[in-house]
């Protein structure tokens, strides 16, 4: 979620056309390519969200001398009926184009991923090895049961997913939205209110489809399944105030982990979209750093 459209910055004309194609169809409608240094950096935007809503973190990273990419998922940034035909292997698709397109093209490539989006970094690392040069995991969420989740949405949506329901039926997210700062919660609701034609590019789609989350579901449970298959370094970064997601979801991924190098990082005054929160900078900064001692030397340096 963020108040502009995100762009693809590569330049065509260094591209033969066949690259354009491929790269176009890898990024989607919405992504974008921003390349710089021989190592890369995956970043992955939300469930029902948009890759404008990693645009902070793509340029901190960048500065920090990465190339970075942000696809669109799959169904996502458009209406809700395309949300509700894509499933969950057709965002996972998604994010492993874009990886091999940048393990084609870089020396290494790290994945960074917000909420569903770290759950898919976790597989992309379970899937590819160390490929997958480190991850940085932001409010993985595997539990929604932040405090600003109903009890019904733990107990009764799972019997809704049982039935022709989840073709009906639709999940409303309310505010505070995952975010804590006042002046960027309020530009959310303000497109929400004035119905704009493009709110799902800028800020996401917040009513979802409840065969989406059924979706989103089966994805966590197949992702549980997997993470005994991660050995990528892993940087895991958790609000204590997370609105949707405890921090019991750190010490579920960390404890089933194989990786031998995990840190881990719980931090306060934000909420469950740490992109775009009041410690945004704070995490770009963190997760920077994690990918740049594990970089290339010289970008290290």
């Amino acid at each position: 979620m963020i108040i502009e459209n995100a762009k693809t910055l590569s330049n065509p004309k260094s591209h033969s056309d066949q690259e354009v194609v491929e790269l176009k169809q890898v990024l989607g409608a919405t992504g974008f390519y921003e390349p710089r240094g021989s190592d890369a950096v995956l970043l992955i935007h939300g469930l029902t969200g948009t890759p404008a809503e990693m645009r902070h973190l793509a340029r901190k990273l960048r500065r920090k001398g990465f190339s970075v990419m942000v696809p669109q998922l799959a169904g996502h940034c458009g209406s809700i009926k395309e949300l509700k035909h894509s499933r969950w292997q057709d965002w996972y698709q998604s994010v492993d184009a874009a990886f091999r397109y940048l393990s084609d093209r870089h020396h290494k490539v790290f994945v960074s991923g917000l909420s569903m989006g770290a759950l898919l970094a976790l597989e992309l690392a379970a899937q590819h090895g160390d490929r997958v040069a480190g991850l940085g995991l932001l409010s993985p969420t595997f539990f929604y049961d932040g405090w600003n989740m109903p009890k019904f949405r733990r107990s009764l949506l799972p019997l809704a997913f049982l039935t022709p329901l989840k073709h009906f039926m639709y999940w409303h997210e309310v505010a505070p939205y995952g975010i804590k700062c006042e002046r960027t919660r309020a530009m959310v609701h303000a497109v929400l209110e004035n119905r704009d034609a493009q709110a799902s590019e800028k800020v996401g789609i917040f009513k979802t489809p409840l065969v989406t989350v059924h979706e989103s579901s089966k994805l966590i449970q197949h992702v549980t399944g997997s993470l005994e298959r991660v050995q990528s370094p892993v940087l895991v970064v958790h609000s204590i105030e997370d609105d949707m997601a405890s921090t019991k979801n750190v010490d579920f991924v960390t404890q089933r982990i194989a990786s031998s190098d995990v840190e881990t990082w719980l931090i306060d005054n934000t909420y469950h979209v740490l992109t775009l929160d009041r410690r945004k900078e704070d995490v770009a900064d963190r997760v920077g750093e994690f990918f740049s001692v594990r970089a290339q030397p010289a970008l290290a340096a």
